[in-house]
């Protein structure tokens, strides 16, 4: 997990990069000028909490399980942490996600989504 001098964590989930941030200021980064328009991007429906975002290498396919992987680790990372259920979890186009003007840090606006749902685990 290389992240040094980063505002977000890098975890390899079955050889795709899953780039989990770390604080509101650096999940705007790491949503608005890190990914690329096609990467996934997750977040922990109704909770503050770490934006995840999905490279996708060009023309590749995600895998659900890598989905469904990088889906738990948005949960571990959000307030929804010590859930006792499974948390629902956004999933959509990095393109998919703005910022309203003036917003605070981390707060975003999706234009379209799907969710899944998933019980929070961290890195094992």
């Amino acid at each position: 997990m290389a992240s040094k001098g980063k505002g977000w964590r890098e975890i390899d989930v079955e050889g795709f990069q899953v780039l989990v941030g770390k604080g509101a200021r650096e999940n705007d980064e790491l949503t608005l000028r890190v990914a690329e328009p096609d990467d996934l991007w997750l977040h922990a429906a109704g909770y503050a909490g770490s934006h995840v975002v999905i490279r996708r290498p060009e023309g590749a396919e995600i895998p659900r399980e890598v989905v469904q992987r990088a889906a738990e680790l948005a949960a571990w990372h959000s307030k929804a942490r010590n859930a006792r259920g499974k948390v629902e979890v956004h999933v959509c186009r990095a393109g998919d996600v703005r910022k309203r003007r003036g917003a605070p840090a981390g707060e975003v606006v999706l234009t379209r989504w799907d969710s899944v749902k998933v019980y929070p685990r961290g890195v094992e």
